[in-house]
């Protein structure tokens, strides 16, 4: 791979099979296999290979059919060797054979891309096995190297990085590698030394076998300037070293050079937990962006430095390029979404058009330019065995690749490979484009640079709208001027004074703006020191109009915003932001993340509720753009529950230490709004348990999950929490046991049970957990609605139902829920005409939701259409007075119930109706 500006290319050890490279061997002068002559005619190295050696032609010509596996591999280093001259040579004629077929098949289109990549990287592998066993089994002077902790015997691990730990090798590529072991220690026998000694020592010896040039060749060019402190390093580091290197010293093209960093020996579990965590960051690293592009501008400079536009690698449009485009969404999003940490380049495109984080058709382009570039650095490395990415110069050479490539001229494939890097760079620059306003120059950068100019910078707010400039003006002043700024990084007060300009424009766009810019101002308080937000603000400019409208409509999305600033990503693409939800693809998704999560408990519980604060937060940005009915959103909100709440059943029960059966007869039964399919943004759940299984130990076991459900809901962490719980609901309330047997739950309905209970089992329904014990549940419930009652006594446990609950709520003017006509008579009214009619009409017990069911009571007659029509209309629109209220945090005022005087009236008619209660 290419290393950080600044470090030498490598140089490949010259060897027989190089020399003469200007005068190539006819065909007459190798072999005269038909098959063979697309390879001979492309590729001066198999001239010389089948020179040497007329059977390599044979063997090659005779399985030119068949692709060269890794059990042909493996074959052709069966037989022992008796020194390492011996080994030396299998190695080299091992390459060599594969090599040989590897051109003749690829260049009389018998094979692609894929089989090159997999063939090659296959070979490094186990060569590079086969040489650690032999060096290590030839190094037997000082016993075996111990660790001083476990006592148990090392390994070296050898570490291959770029295009090998992508398992994307090309033809003629050095290999990279890092040598790694595991504890410090020393060695067991008569001659012992350190651990890192004797490794250096293994290493060495592991090189030497590699790349030492014989009249064979090479086997493969080995770069170990990736390591620690890369030339100027120890050849070797233990995990301890290597660990403490990358905290302190670690820089950011390592971060990005690990990202393919795959183990060939040893441990590679204990590597990837000690790499992982420098690579991949827990929140989405925005500040990536930056980081790449000054990476790639070092490059840039570096290729026109040397004159390399022609490079088909490093130049513009070239195959780093694509690398940079995969790997910096790696870098921003692979600590969250673990399906994005793939080592090899066309993999994680294809997942990120998966993810949407690229268009398809933009990757469907840059795989395709993919294919042809490394195509194309094949046939250039195929003539002559050399690691260039060089377009030749020579005429003869170019008609070689034109012809190779598939085109009757150089002007051909030119232009073709032009269209290719054409698109290479347009997606490049769309990804990596230096956003608008990052030079300070944006004309409202002065009300912010020059906030502490009282006067000027006032005048200046209030020219753009904002109703008290002074106090906004002063408001910027002290931000500007406070220890909190100051103290920020030069980076990240940067991209602040970056975004806060054009912040202040859009903000003074919206009727509201004073609210919105403080509001805005408290975020970037908030998240000031957590420099990759401000990089995801400032990379993404398009995201502050969004930010701004949230920020404007609402004070509670302001705040939830603020509280979980991760949120911000949210912003970046509209197409998701505002896409009505698809709950069965959602649940499948978490689960799948979940179980990659295996064993990790906090990390469960974090992604449960990072993803229940993106689909709530989503919900929202569709709310406020007009785009969800309150109805249709109470249903998504509910829906999203019952997904979590299964969720977490799954996963705690797999937490749980002690369990008497694989799966639980267990269910979660919600009340309430839950039930009801009411909820809001920050309502609680309601919730009561019930299991049905005889074994001894279940009552017991059921007690613990339950409490563990609650934990995994309620507990807070670093993510926030997910809901709160209410028990209060289950058989004898806050003193009933946690949990019941559906048997103890009908029989507790039937004989103990409040009236006002029956009433919340209205509204109760089944939520998670054992269908069948939800169906047997919601037998229960019918039966227990349907029993006959007699209407003046159930009249009277309502309205004394009412009175005690006016004792603590008063039914004040403005109090949607509350007051007499209100949303709270609403549902006493349903509850009233459920418990006393669905004896007789069975339609009654269905969990509609009170907007049907009044509906259905209209049909049977059990109350006036008129009324009916009346009272529903009136309580979707208390609902939405409610709702409109809870977002803009907004008290209403006694005259904002006004409009609905005749439906409050309507609704207190059908009361006195029915209760017989003038109200």
């Amino acid at each position: 791979m290419d290393h950080p500006p600044g470090h030498a290319p490598a140089t490949a050890p010259e060897q027989a099979l190089h020399s003469n490279c200007n005068h190539p061997m006819t065909m007459h002068d190798a072999v005269t296999h038909p098959t063979l002559a697309p390879g001979l005619a492309h590729s001066r190295f198999l001239a010389r290979l089948f020179q040497r050696d007329p059977q390599l032609a044979d063997r090659t010509a005779q399985q030119l059919d068949t692709p060269f596996d890794i059990a042909q591999m493996q074959a052709l280093l069966a037989t022992p060797a008796d020194d390492e001259a011996a080994f030396k040579r299998q190695l080299r004629q091992l390459r060599q054979a594969v090599m040989a077929r590897l051109i003749a098949r690829e260049l009389a289109g018998l094979s692609d891309l894929d089989e090159a990549l997999a063939t090659v990287s296959a070979l490094a592998d186990l060569t590079v096995r086969k040489a650690l066993d032999w060096a290590v089994h030839h190094e037997m002077r000082h016993g075996r190297p111990i660790g001083a902790e476990s006592g148990r015997e090392q390994a070296l691990i050898v570490v291959g990085m770029g295009k090998l730990g992508g398992s994307e090798l090309n033809v003629s590529s050095d290999i990279d590698l890092i040598f790694v072991y595991d504890e410090a220690g020393e060695t067991d026998g008569e001659r012992r030394i350190g651990n890192q000694e004797y490794f250096t020592l293994i290493g060495k010896k592991l090189i030497h076998l590699l790349a030492d040039p014989t009249e064979d060749g090479f086997a493969f060019r080995v770069d170990m300037r990736l390591r620690p402190f890369g030339d100027a390093g120890a050849l070797v580091s233990s995990f301890a070293a290597l660990e403490n290197y990358l905290l302190t010293q670690g820089r950011e093209w390592e971060r990005y050079a690990w990202i393919k960093g795959r183990a060939l020996t040893g441990d590679d579990q204990g590597l990837m937990q000690l790499i992982t965590p420098f690579v991949y960051r827990k929140y989405l690293d925005y500040g990536a962006y930056a980081s790449m592009r000054e990476l790639h501008s070092q490059i840039r400079r570096e290729v026109a430095r040397r004159d390399m536009a022609d490079n088909i690698k490093l130049g513009p449009g070239g195959i780093r390029e694509i690398e940079f485009i995969g790997q910096v969404f790696q870098l921003i999003r692979g600590g969250r979404v673990k399906s994005l940490r793939e080592r090899g380049t066309r993999s994680t495109l294809r997942e990120l058009a998966a993810l949407k984080l690229l268009p398809d058709d933009a990757v469907a382009e840059l795989l395709t330019a993919y294919t042809f570039l490394r195509n194309l650095e094949h046939r250039l490395m195929y003539i002559d065995d050399a690691q260039t990415q060089m377009l030749p110069a020579g005429a003869e050479d170019r008609q070689r690749i034109a012809a190779s490539m598939g085109f009757s001229d150089w002007a051909a494939f030119c232009e073709a490979l032009e269209r290719h890097r054409a698109a290479v760079t347009r997606h490049f620059e769309q990804v990596f484009v230096l956003p608008d306003g990052q030079d300070q120059n944006h004309p409202h950068a002065p009300l912010w640079r020059d906030a502490h100019n009282g006067e000027s910078t006032a005048q200046g707010l209030a020219r753009l709208g904002y109703a008290d400039a002074a106090e906004i003006q002063r408001r910027l002043a002290l931000f500007r001027g406070s220890s909190r700024y100051q103290q920020l990084s030069e980076r990240s007060q940067r991209r602040l004074d970056a975004v806060l300009p054009p912040l202040i424009e859009v903000a003074a766009g919206h009727p509201n703006p004073d609210a919105t810019l403080i509001r805005i101002l408290d975020l970037l308080e908030h998240i000031g020191r957590r420099e990759s937000y401000l990089a995801l603000l400032a990379e993404h400019p398009q995201t502050l109009k969004r930010l701004a409208s949230l920020y404007s409509a609402s004070p509670w999305v302001s705040e939830y915003l603020t509280r979980h600033p991760i949120l911000l990503d949210e912003l970046l693409d509209s197409r998701l932001l505002y896409q009505e939800p698809d709950w069965h693809a959602a649940a499948d998704a978490l689960r799948r993340e979940l179980a990659e999560l295996d064993g990790d408990v906090e990390a469960k519980m974090d992604l449960l509720r990072h993803f229940q604060h993106t689909q709530v937060f989503r919900l929202v940005a569709q709310d406020i753009a007009g785009l969800l009915p309150l109805e249709r959103l109470s249903d998504h909100l509910s829906d999203l529950a019952d997904l979590i709440l299964a969720a977490v059943m799954d996963e705690a029960w797999r937490d749980l230490a002690r369990r008497h059966t694989d799966t639980p007869a267990f269910t979660a039964i919600g009340y309430g709004k839950l039930g009801g399919k009411e909820l809001g943004y920050a309502s609680d759940l309601d919730l009561v348990f019930v299991y049905d299984d005889a074994h001894p130990e279940a009552a017991e076991t059921y007690a613990r999950y339950a409490k563990k459900i609650v934990n995994w809901l309620s507990t807070p962490t670093a993510a926030g929490t997910l809901y709160d719980i209410d028990l209060r609901l289950r058989p004898n309330g806050s003193s009933g046991l946690l949990v019941s047997t559906l048997e103890a739950f009908e029989q507790y309905q039937c004989e103990a049970a409040w009236v006002w209970e029956h009433q919340a089992l209205t509204r109760a329904r089944f939520v998670a957990g054992d269908p069948q014990i939800g169906r047997s549940f919601e037998a229960v419930r019918c039966a227990v609605l349907r029993r006959a009652r007699a209407l003046p006594q159930l009249a009277a446990e309502v309205i004394a139902m009412r009175e005690r609950m006016l004792e603590t709520h008063p039914a004040r003017a403005g109090d949607v829920k509350y007051c007499r006509g209100g949303i709270v008579d609403v549902e006493f009214i349903v509850q009233y005409l459920v418990l006393g009619y669905a004896h007789a009409h069975v339609d009654l017990t269905a969990n509609r939701g009170n907007i049907a069911l009044l509906g259905t009571a209209a049909a049977h007659g059990l109350i006036d259409p008129e009324l009916a029509g009346s009272a529903r209309d009136t309580y979707r629109a208390l609902r939405r007075l409610q709702h409109t209220s809870r977002l803009s945090g907004d008290t209403l005022a006694p005259e904002a119930l006004a409009p609905l005087a005749s439906g409050l009236a309507s609704v207190r008619a059908l009361w006195q109706a029915l209760l017989g209660e003038v109200i």
